[in-house]
């Protein structure tokens, strides 16, 4: 499995919202003022536009200050934006095509649920010509985030400070927040807008087929024969799992603010799905093979095993975990068509040169072959 490629805001051409802080500043303080009428005198007092903000949505922190009940209060919040030219992930229903529409409304129902903790929800706003894009607006939640670059498993506070007993209540934790998302009745939520199928019954084989019609319009006639081979096996042994519900998507502890390694919020809901919910132990196994057994790296002293974790899903969703192999294969399909579209972007920002192909050789390509256990004829061109 690959280390974590750059983030879009990382390449040198990439393209990007408004940076002016005056600009986000001024727009958003009329936009809270408006929500927040009760709030005298609402004034965005600090405002950071992070270097980082991630593979799909530039995210904008904000501080706002103003006087309530003859007080006066300051609080922080985080600001979503659509990125510009589309989010990483194919669109789960034509029904709500806006990434950021998606996120909120799936927060909304998994914090109305109590299934899981999310960030406070603030308003979402459709209309471009605020930011010139839609967004939505949450509050900011105090704690640490494991890193991504360099992994949390190689440095950083999970290595360095915390104890063995802390990084097993931080993983055991996050396992029992997924849980609590599966947990959820995705009707009863109102979330059948979410649904692929549009019938009440969305399965694997819908997701198999979405996601494969997303890859033939991104690669736009290139080869891909390791990535088409694992559609094909994904399709040939689907499990007909029918324990359908929501998945976050994006299963991982870089998505996870910790407070005392518990999790306090999870993030990054642009890829949540209705699906089996074993698609996202399989997309958390793969990270955590990414992180340690691809890295070379021993497992953290007091960090659980692979089968420790699954062990504590099944008993804090009371599922049994029936075919693992099956979803980090299927997680490892999501992962490697992202990268296509990561590929293009790297090389059309010159950050790659494009003899290396980066959309079709990569790491991920050559994880996927492995876990499929066939040759892999596109190389590893990254590690060069």
């Amino acid at each position: 499995m690959p280390e974590s490629a750059p983030s879009e805001s990382q390449l040198p051409n990439a393209p990007k919202f408004h940076t002016d802080r005056s600009h986000y500043r001024a727009a958003l303080e009329r936009w809270m003022r408006r929500a927040f009428p009760s709030r005298d005198g609402l004034t965005v007092v600090d405002i950071e536009v992070p270097v980082s903000t991630g593979f799909s949505n530039e995210t904008v922190i904000l501080d706002a200050a103003w006087t309530e009940g003859g007080s006066d209060l300051q609080e922080r919040f985080a600001v979503r934006i659509e990125p510009a030219d589309g989010g990483m992930f194919p669109p789960q229903t034509p029904h709500c095509a806006v990434s950021v529409e998606l996120q909120y409304r799936a927060m909304k129902a998994v914090a109305e649920a109590g299934a899981a903790p999310v960030p406070p929800l603030f308003g979402y706003e459709p209309d471009p010509a605020v930011l010139g894009a839609p967004f939505f607006v949450m509050g900011f939640v105090d704690g640490r985030i494991p890193a991504d670059v360099p992994r949390y498993t190689e440095a950083g506070f999970v290595v360095d400070e915390a104890t063995p007993e802390e990084r097993r209540r931080m993983v055991l934790s996050a396992i029992d927040t997924i849980a609590g998302i599966h947990g959820m009745d995705w009707r009863e939520a109102g979330l059948g807008w979410l649904d692929p199928s549009g019938t009440g019954q969305p399965t694997t084989a819908l997701q198999i087929d979405l996601y494969r019609h997303h890859v033939r319009s991104e690669l736009a006639g290139r080869e891909h024969p390791v990535l088409y081979a694992a559609l094909d096996w994904l399709e040939a042994n689907d499990p007909d799992d029918d324990r359908v519900g929501l998945t976050w998507g994006d299963a991982r502890l870089g998505n996870m603010i910790l407070q005392d390694y518990r999790t306090a919020a999870v993030l990054d809901w642009e890829v949540c799905a209705l699906s089996p919910t074993e698609a996202d132990m399989g997309w958390w196994l793969m990270f955590d093979r990414m992180s340690f057994d691809d890295m070379g790296i021993a497992r953290l002293e007091g960090y659980p095993t692979r089968d420790e974790m699954v062990a504590r899903y099944e008993q804090a969703s009371g599922r049994a975990v029936l075919d693992p192999h099956y979803w980090e294969v299927f997680g490892a399909m999501r992962f490697c068509t992202i990268f296509i579209r990561l590929g293009d972007r790297l090389t059309a920002a010159g950050f790659v040169p494009p003899e290396r192909n980066p959309a079709v050789g990569n790491q991920v390509t050559a994880a996927l072959a492995v876990l499929l256990g066939i040759d892999n004829p596109t190389p590893d061109l990254l590690t060069r």
